[in-house]
């Protein structure tokens, strides 16, 4: 079997089953491991797929740029802000992570609610200028351009002085095993410090990033509070995260 033959093969059973054994891949095509390793390693570097140990998952599809991923999914990303912007009450003490997602729950929230919002998205903060009587507290620090999100240092410390209500955080992977990931290192540390820093914890997640991972992990799945994903998605990419024993809610 030719390279070519393996590489689309191992991205076929990627989408077909949502995971690969390399051990038992191997077997299966009558080839070395090492072998199996290698196109795991290439088309890893081509952002085709998640390496972890012992094999792949698939890769999130949010990897692309800010602006191309709005114009992705925006109907059920907006159902998705829609219904995770009922969730804030009058009063609370939020913290909105960045993403195009969160963009939505911004643009949904209700014209008369009164709460406090805090972000390190600019994206997030120019939403919120519509709502008079939410009050917006801007991080400020690094500009990590790909998720349009002040990061390094200054946010750390900004944002270790603040304890919030709810957080929703933004992620590109959500997977039973993995956990919660995204693409860069120093965002995932700064998630992490606003979750430690929230009493709970929501992640909004379209159906392309379940069973999806990225390289660094945010936090493991069960160290969130609720999940919120769209109704009718098959069982099968759900039960996995339902027997995890996360909170689900489909909307």
């Amino acid at each position: 079997m030719l390279t070519s033959e393996r590489k689309s093969l191992i991205q076929q059973v990627l989408r077909q089953e949502g995971r690969l054994v390399a051990k038992d891949f191997s077997q299966k095509l009558g080839v070395s491991e090492d072998t199996i390793r290698r196109d795991l390693r290439e088309l890893a570097g081509e952002g085709l797929l998640q390496r972890v140990h012992g094999g792949a998952l698939p890769a999130s599809p949010a990897i692309t740029d800010f602006g191309s991923r709005e114009q992705l999914g925006s109907s059920v990303k907006a159902r998705l802000g829609q219904a995770a912007a009922q969730m804030i009450q009058p009063g609370q003490i939020v913290f909105l992570d960045g993403g195009t997602t969160n963009v939505q729950l911004a643009r949904h929230l209700p014209h008369d609610l009164r709460a406090v919002i805090v972000t390190h998205s600019p994206s997030i903060a120019v939403e919120l200028v519509r709502h008079p009587f939410v009050e917006v507290e801007l991080i400020g620090g690094r500009l990590f351009k790909h998720s349009i999100v002040a990061v390094g240092t200054t946010s750390a410390e900004a944002i270790a002085q603040i304890r919030t209500d709810l957080f929703f955080m933004g992620a590109t992977g959500v997977h039973p095993e993995t956990g919660i990931t995204t693409g860069d290192r120093e965002e995932a540390t700064i998630k992490r410090l606003i979750a430690r820093q929230s009493a709970e914890t929501i992640v909004l997640a379209t159906p392309d990033k379940l069973g999806a991972a990225s390289p660094y992990q945010i936090m493991p799945l069960t160290d969130i509070g609720t999940l919120v994903t769209v109704s009718g998605l098959a069982d099968e990419l759900l039960l996995p995260l339902k027997s995890s024993g996360v909170s689900l809610v489909e909307v």
